[in-house]
């Protein structure tokens, strides 16, 4: 669009539409961190082992990897809002189900249902966002959904923590008879029910109306959100953008088809997605609570605790946007392998330290508030540069032609990573403890920087079509 046409944006419809599609990005971390405080209750109601454990836990990004992979094709069919509508309708069943569980079959299920849910708002929400924002701004307004996947983690555990202060603990009868921990689930009906209200009064997107024929309703959410020369102008740029689209992309793109092997750009995505899970960050925000009464903090402390993460977590995102496009997305990456391998090395020292009492890992009070400080700081370094800026390259660093089909395969193997990582943290816990488990996190964030240092290229400032892969 010219300037003088985005002189005449409405934006506090746009702001309006950013606000409701990003509430999918609050429950994608609300949904994905709620586990964080019923850890201890899941055992107890399943008489499950460390195994048991992990999967009841990590079972979840099974459906995100299913949601994410098919929520794209069926927004194309069906529309992005009313996609994001079926995804809270998801999240809404979801939270029933985990509350009301009386075996770890009924609750994989309803987490698997969770996860679907997940997985289509975390491509639903950005893309909806970029449909609907003019292009000036558009960077800035799709890096809000990454602020509110951290508020949604930091709602999970504020509301974790005050259900459990008020039950008296996560076992403890609550309301009606029934344990904290369940209603710590049934909490989350109240945001996922706010977001299916909140997408009522939103538009479908208009390139999705443009695709189905139906572009006077195009124009008009255009015309409401650009002005009325700018609307009619953009369905024109949209149909014809679409018919010279001849050329479908398929995963078979990438292979270069003069050597026969899987382009270099696709090992530096698939990279950058399995080191992002591989330094143990959702260990931090799924196990938290376990992580910390572990080394001898109460309950009532450990979640407490969990709510100070979030929010620093959240400054770090804020530092992130104000930075990314000054000093580079490569250097921030650097900082963060480097920081975080700093941070998590300290940590092992803290941990290797301790003593075992009845079972239980105990550090001493000094000890313990380094480890503190080292965990938060892990955790703003993560946030401040792998959290935000892995999903930043992905969506820029590809060729045109192989975007769609590299962020899938990237995307991919970011969910199977993170489940893998989930997955056996308790295992680690039992076998090697917490100085075993978190040098092995240690370990990759170190081998992340020479990573970030001999195969990532910088993508500030380019433009998407002389992206090479």
């Amino acid at each position: 669009m010219s300037g003088s046409q985005e002189e005449q944006v409405n934006m506090g419809y746009v702001a309006a539409i950013v606000a409701v599609a990003t509430i999918g990005g609050f429950m994608f971390g609300y949904d994905s961190g709620v586990i964080n405080g019923t850890v201890e209750g899941l055992k107890k109601a399943f008489n499950s082992d460390s195994i048991d454990t992990g999967f009841n836990v990590a079972s979840i990004l099974l459906g995100c990897a299913a949601g994410a992979f098919s929520a794209a094709r069926l927004a194309d069919i069906m529309g992005r809002r009313n996609m994001m509508m079926i995804a809270a309708l998801l999240f809404i069943l979801s939270a029933i189900g985990t509350g009301a569980a009386h075996s770890s079959t009924v609750f994989v299920l309803a987490r698997l249902i969770g996860g679907l849910a997940v997985g289509a708002a975390s491509v639903l929400s950005p893309a909806y966002i970029s449909e609907v924002t003019p292009a000036s701004i558009r960077g800035r307004l799709s890096s809000v959904q990454q602020i509110m996947i951290i508020s949604g983690l930091t709602g999970a555990f504020l509301g974790n923590y005050l259900i459990a202060h008020y039950a008296g603990g996560s076992t403890e009868p609550f309301w009606l008879g029934y344990e904290a921990w369940r209603w710590m689930f049934w909490a989350q009906i109240i945001p996922a029910s706010l977001f299916f209200l909140a997408l009522l009064i939103i538009p479908e997107s208009p390139r999705y109306l443009v695709v189905k024929g139906r572009e006077d309703e195009a124009r008009a959410v255009l015309t409401r959100l650009f002005g009325p020369a700018a609307g009619a102008a953009k369905v024109i740029e949209i149909r014809e953008s679409l018919a010279q689209d001849h050329h479908k992309p398929k995963l078979s793109d990438l292979i270069d088809k003069a050597s026969g092997k899987v382009r270099p750009i696709v090992w530096v995505g698939i990279g950058l997605a399995v080191f992002q899970q591989l330094v143990g960050i959702n260990v931090v925000f799924y196990y938290g609570a376990v992580l910390w009464q572990a080394v001898g903090f109460s309950e009532a402390d450990a979640l407490r605790i969990n709510i100070l993460s979030g929010a620093l977590s959240i400054l770090g995102c804020l530092a992130s946007m104000a930075l990314v496009d000054k000093l580079g997305r490569k250097p921030l990456l650097a900082i963060g392998s480097a920081g975080m391998a700093i941070t998590l090395g300290i940590m092992v020292a803290c941990f290797a330290s301790g003593s075992i009492v009845d079972g239980k890992l105990h550090l001493s009070d000094n000890v313990g508030l380094i480890a503190l400080i080292s965990a938060n700081a892990y955790a703003v370094l993560f946030n401040f540069s792998w959290g935000p800026v892995m999903w930043v390259m992905l969506g820029e660093m590809f060729p045109n032609q192989i975007r769609g089909s590299g962020l899938a395969v990237s995307g991919f193997a970011q969910w199977t990573a993170n489940f893998g990582i989930t997955m056996t943290f308790p295992i680690m816990l039992t076998s090697i403890g917490l100085t075993g488990a978190y040098g092995f996190y240690a370990f990759f964030a170190l081998i992340s920087f020479f990573f970030v240092r001999a195969m990532v290229h910088e993508t500030k400032g380019r433009e998407l079509e002389k992206m090479e892969g």
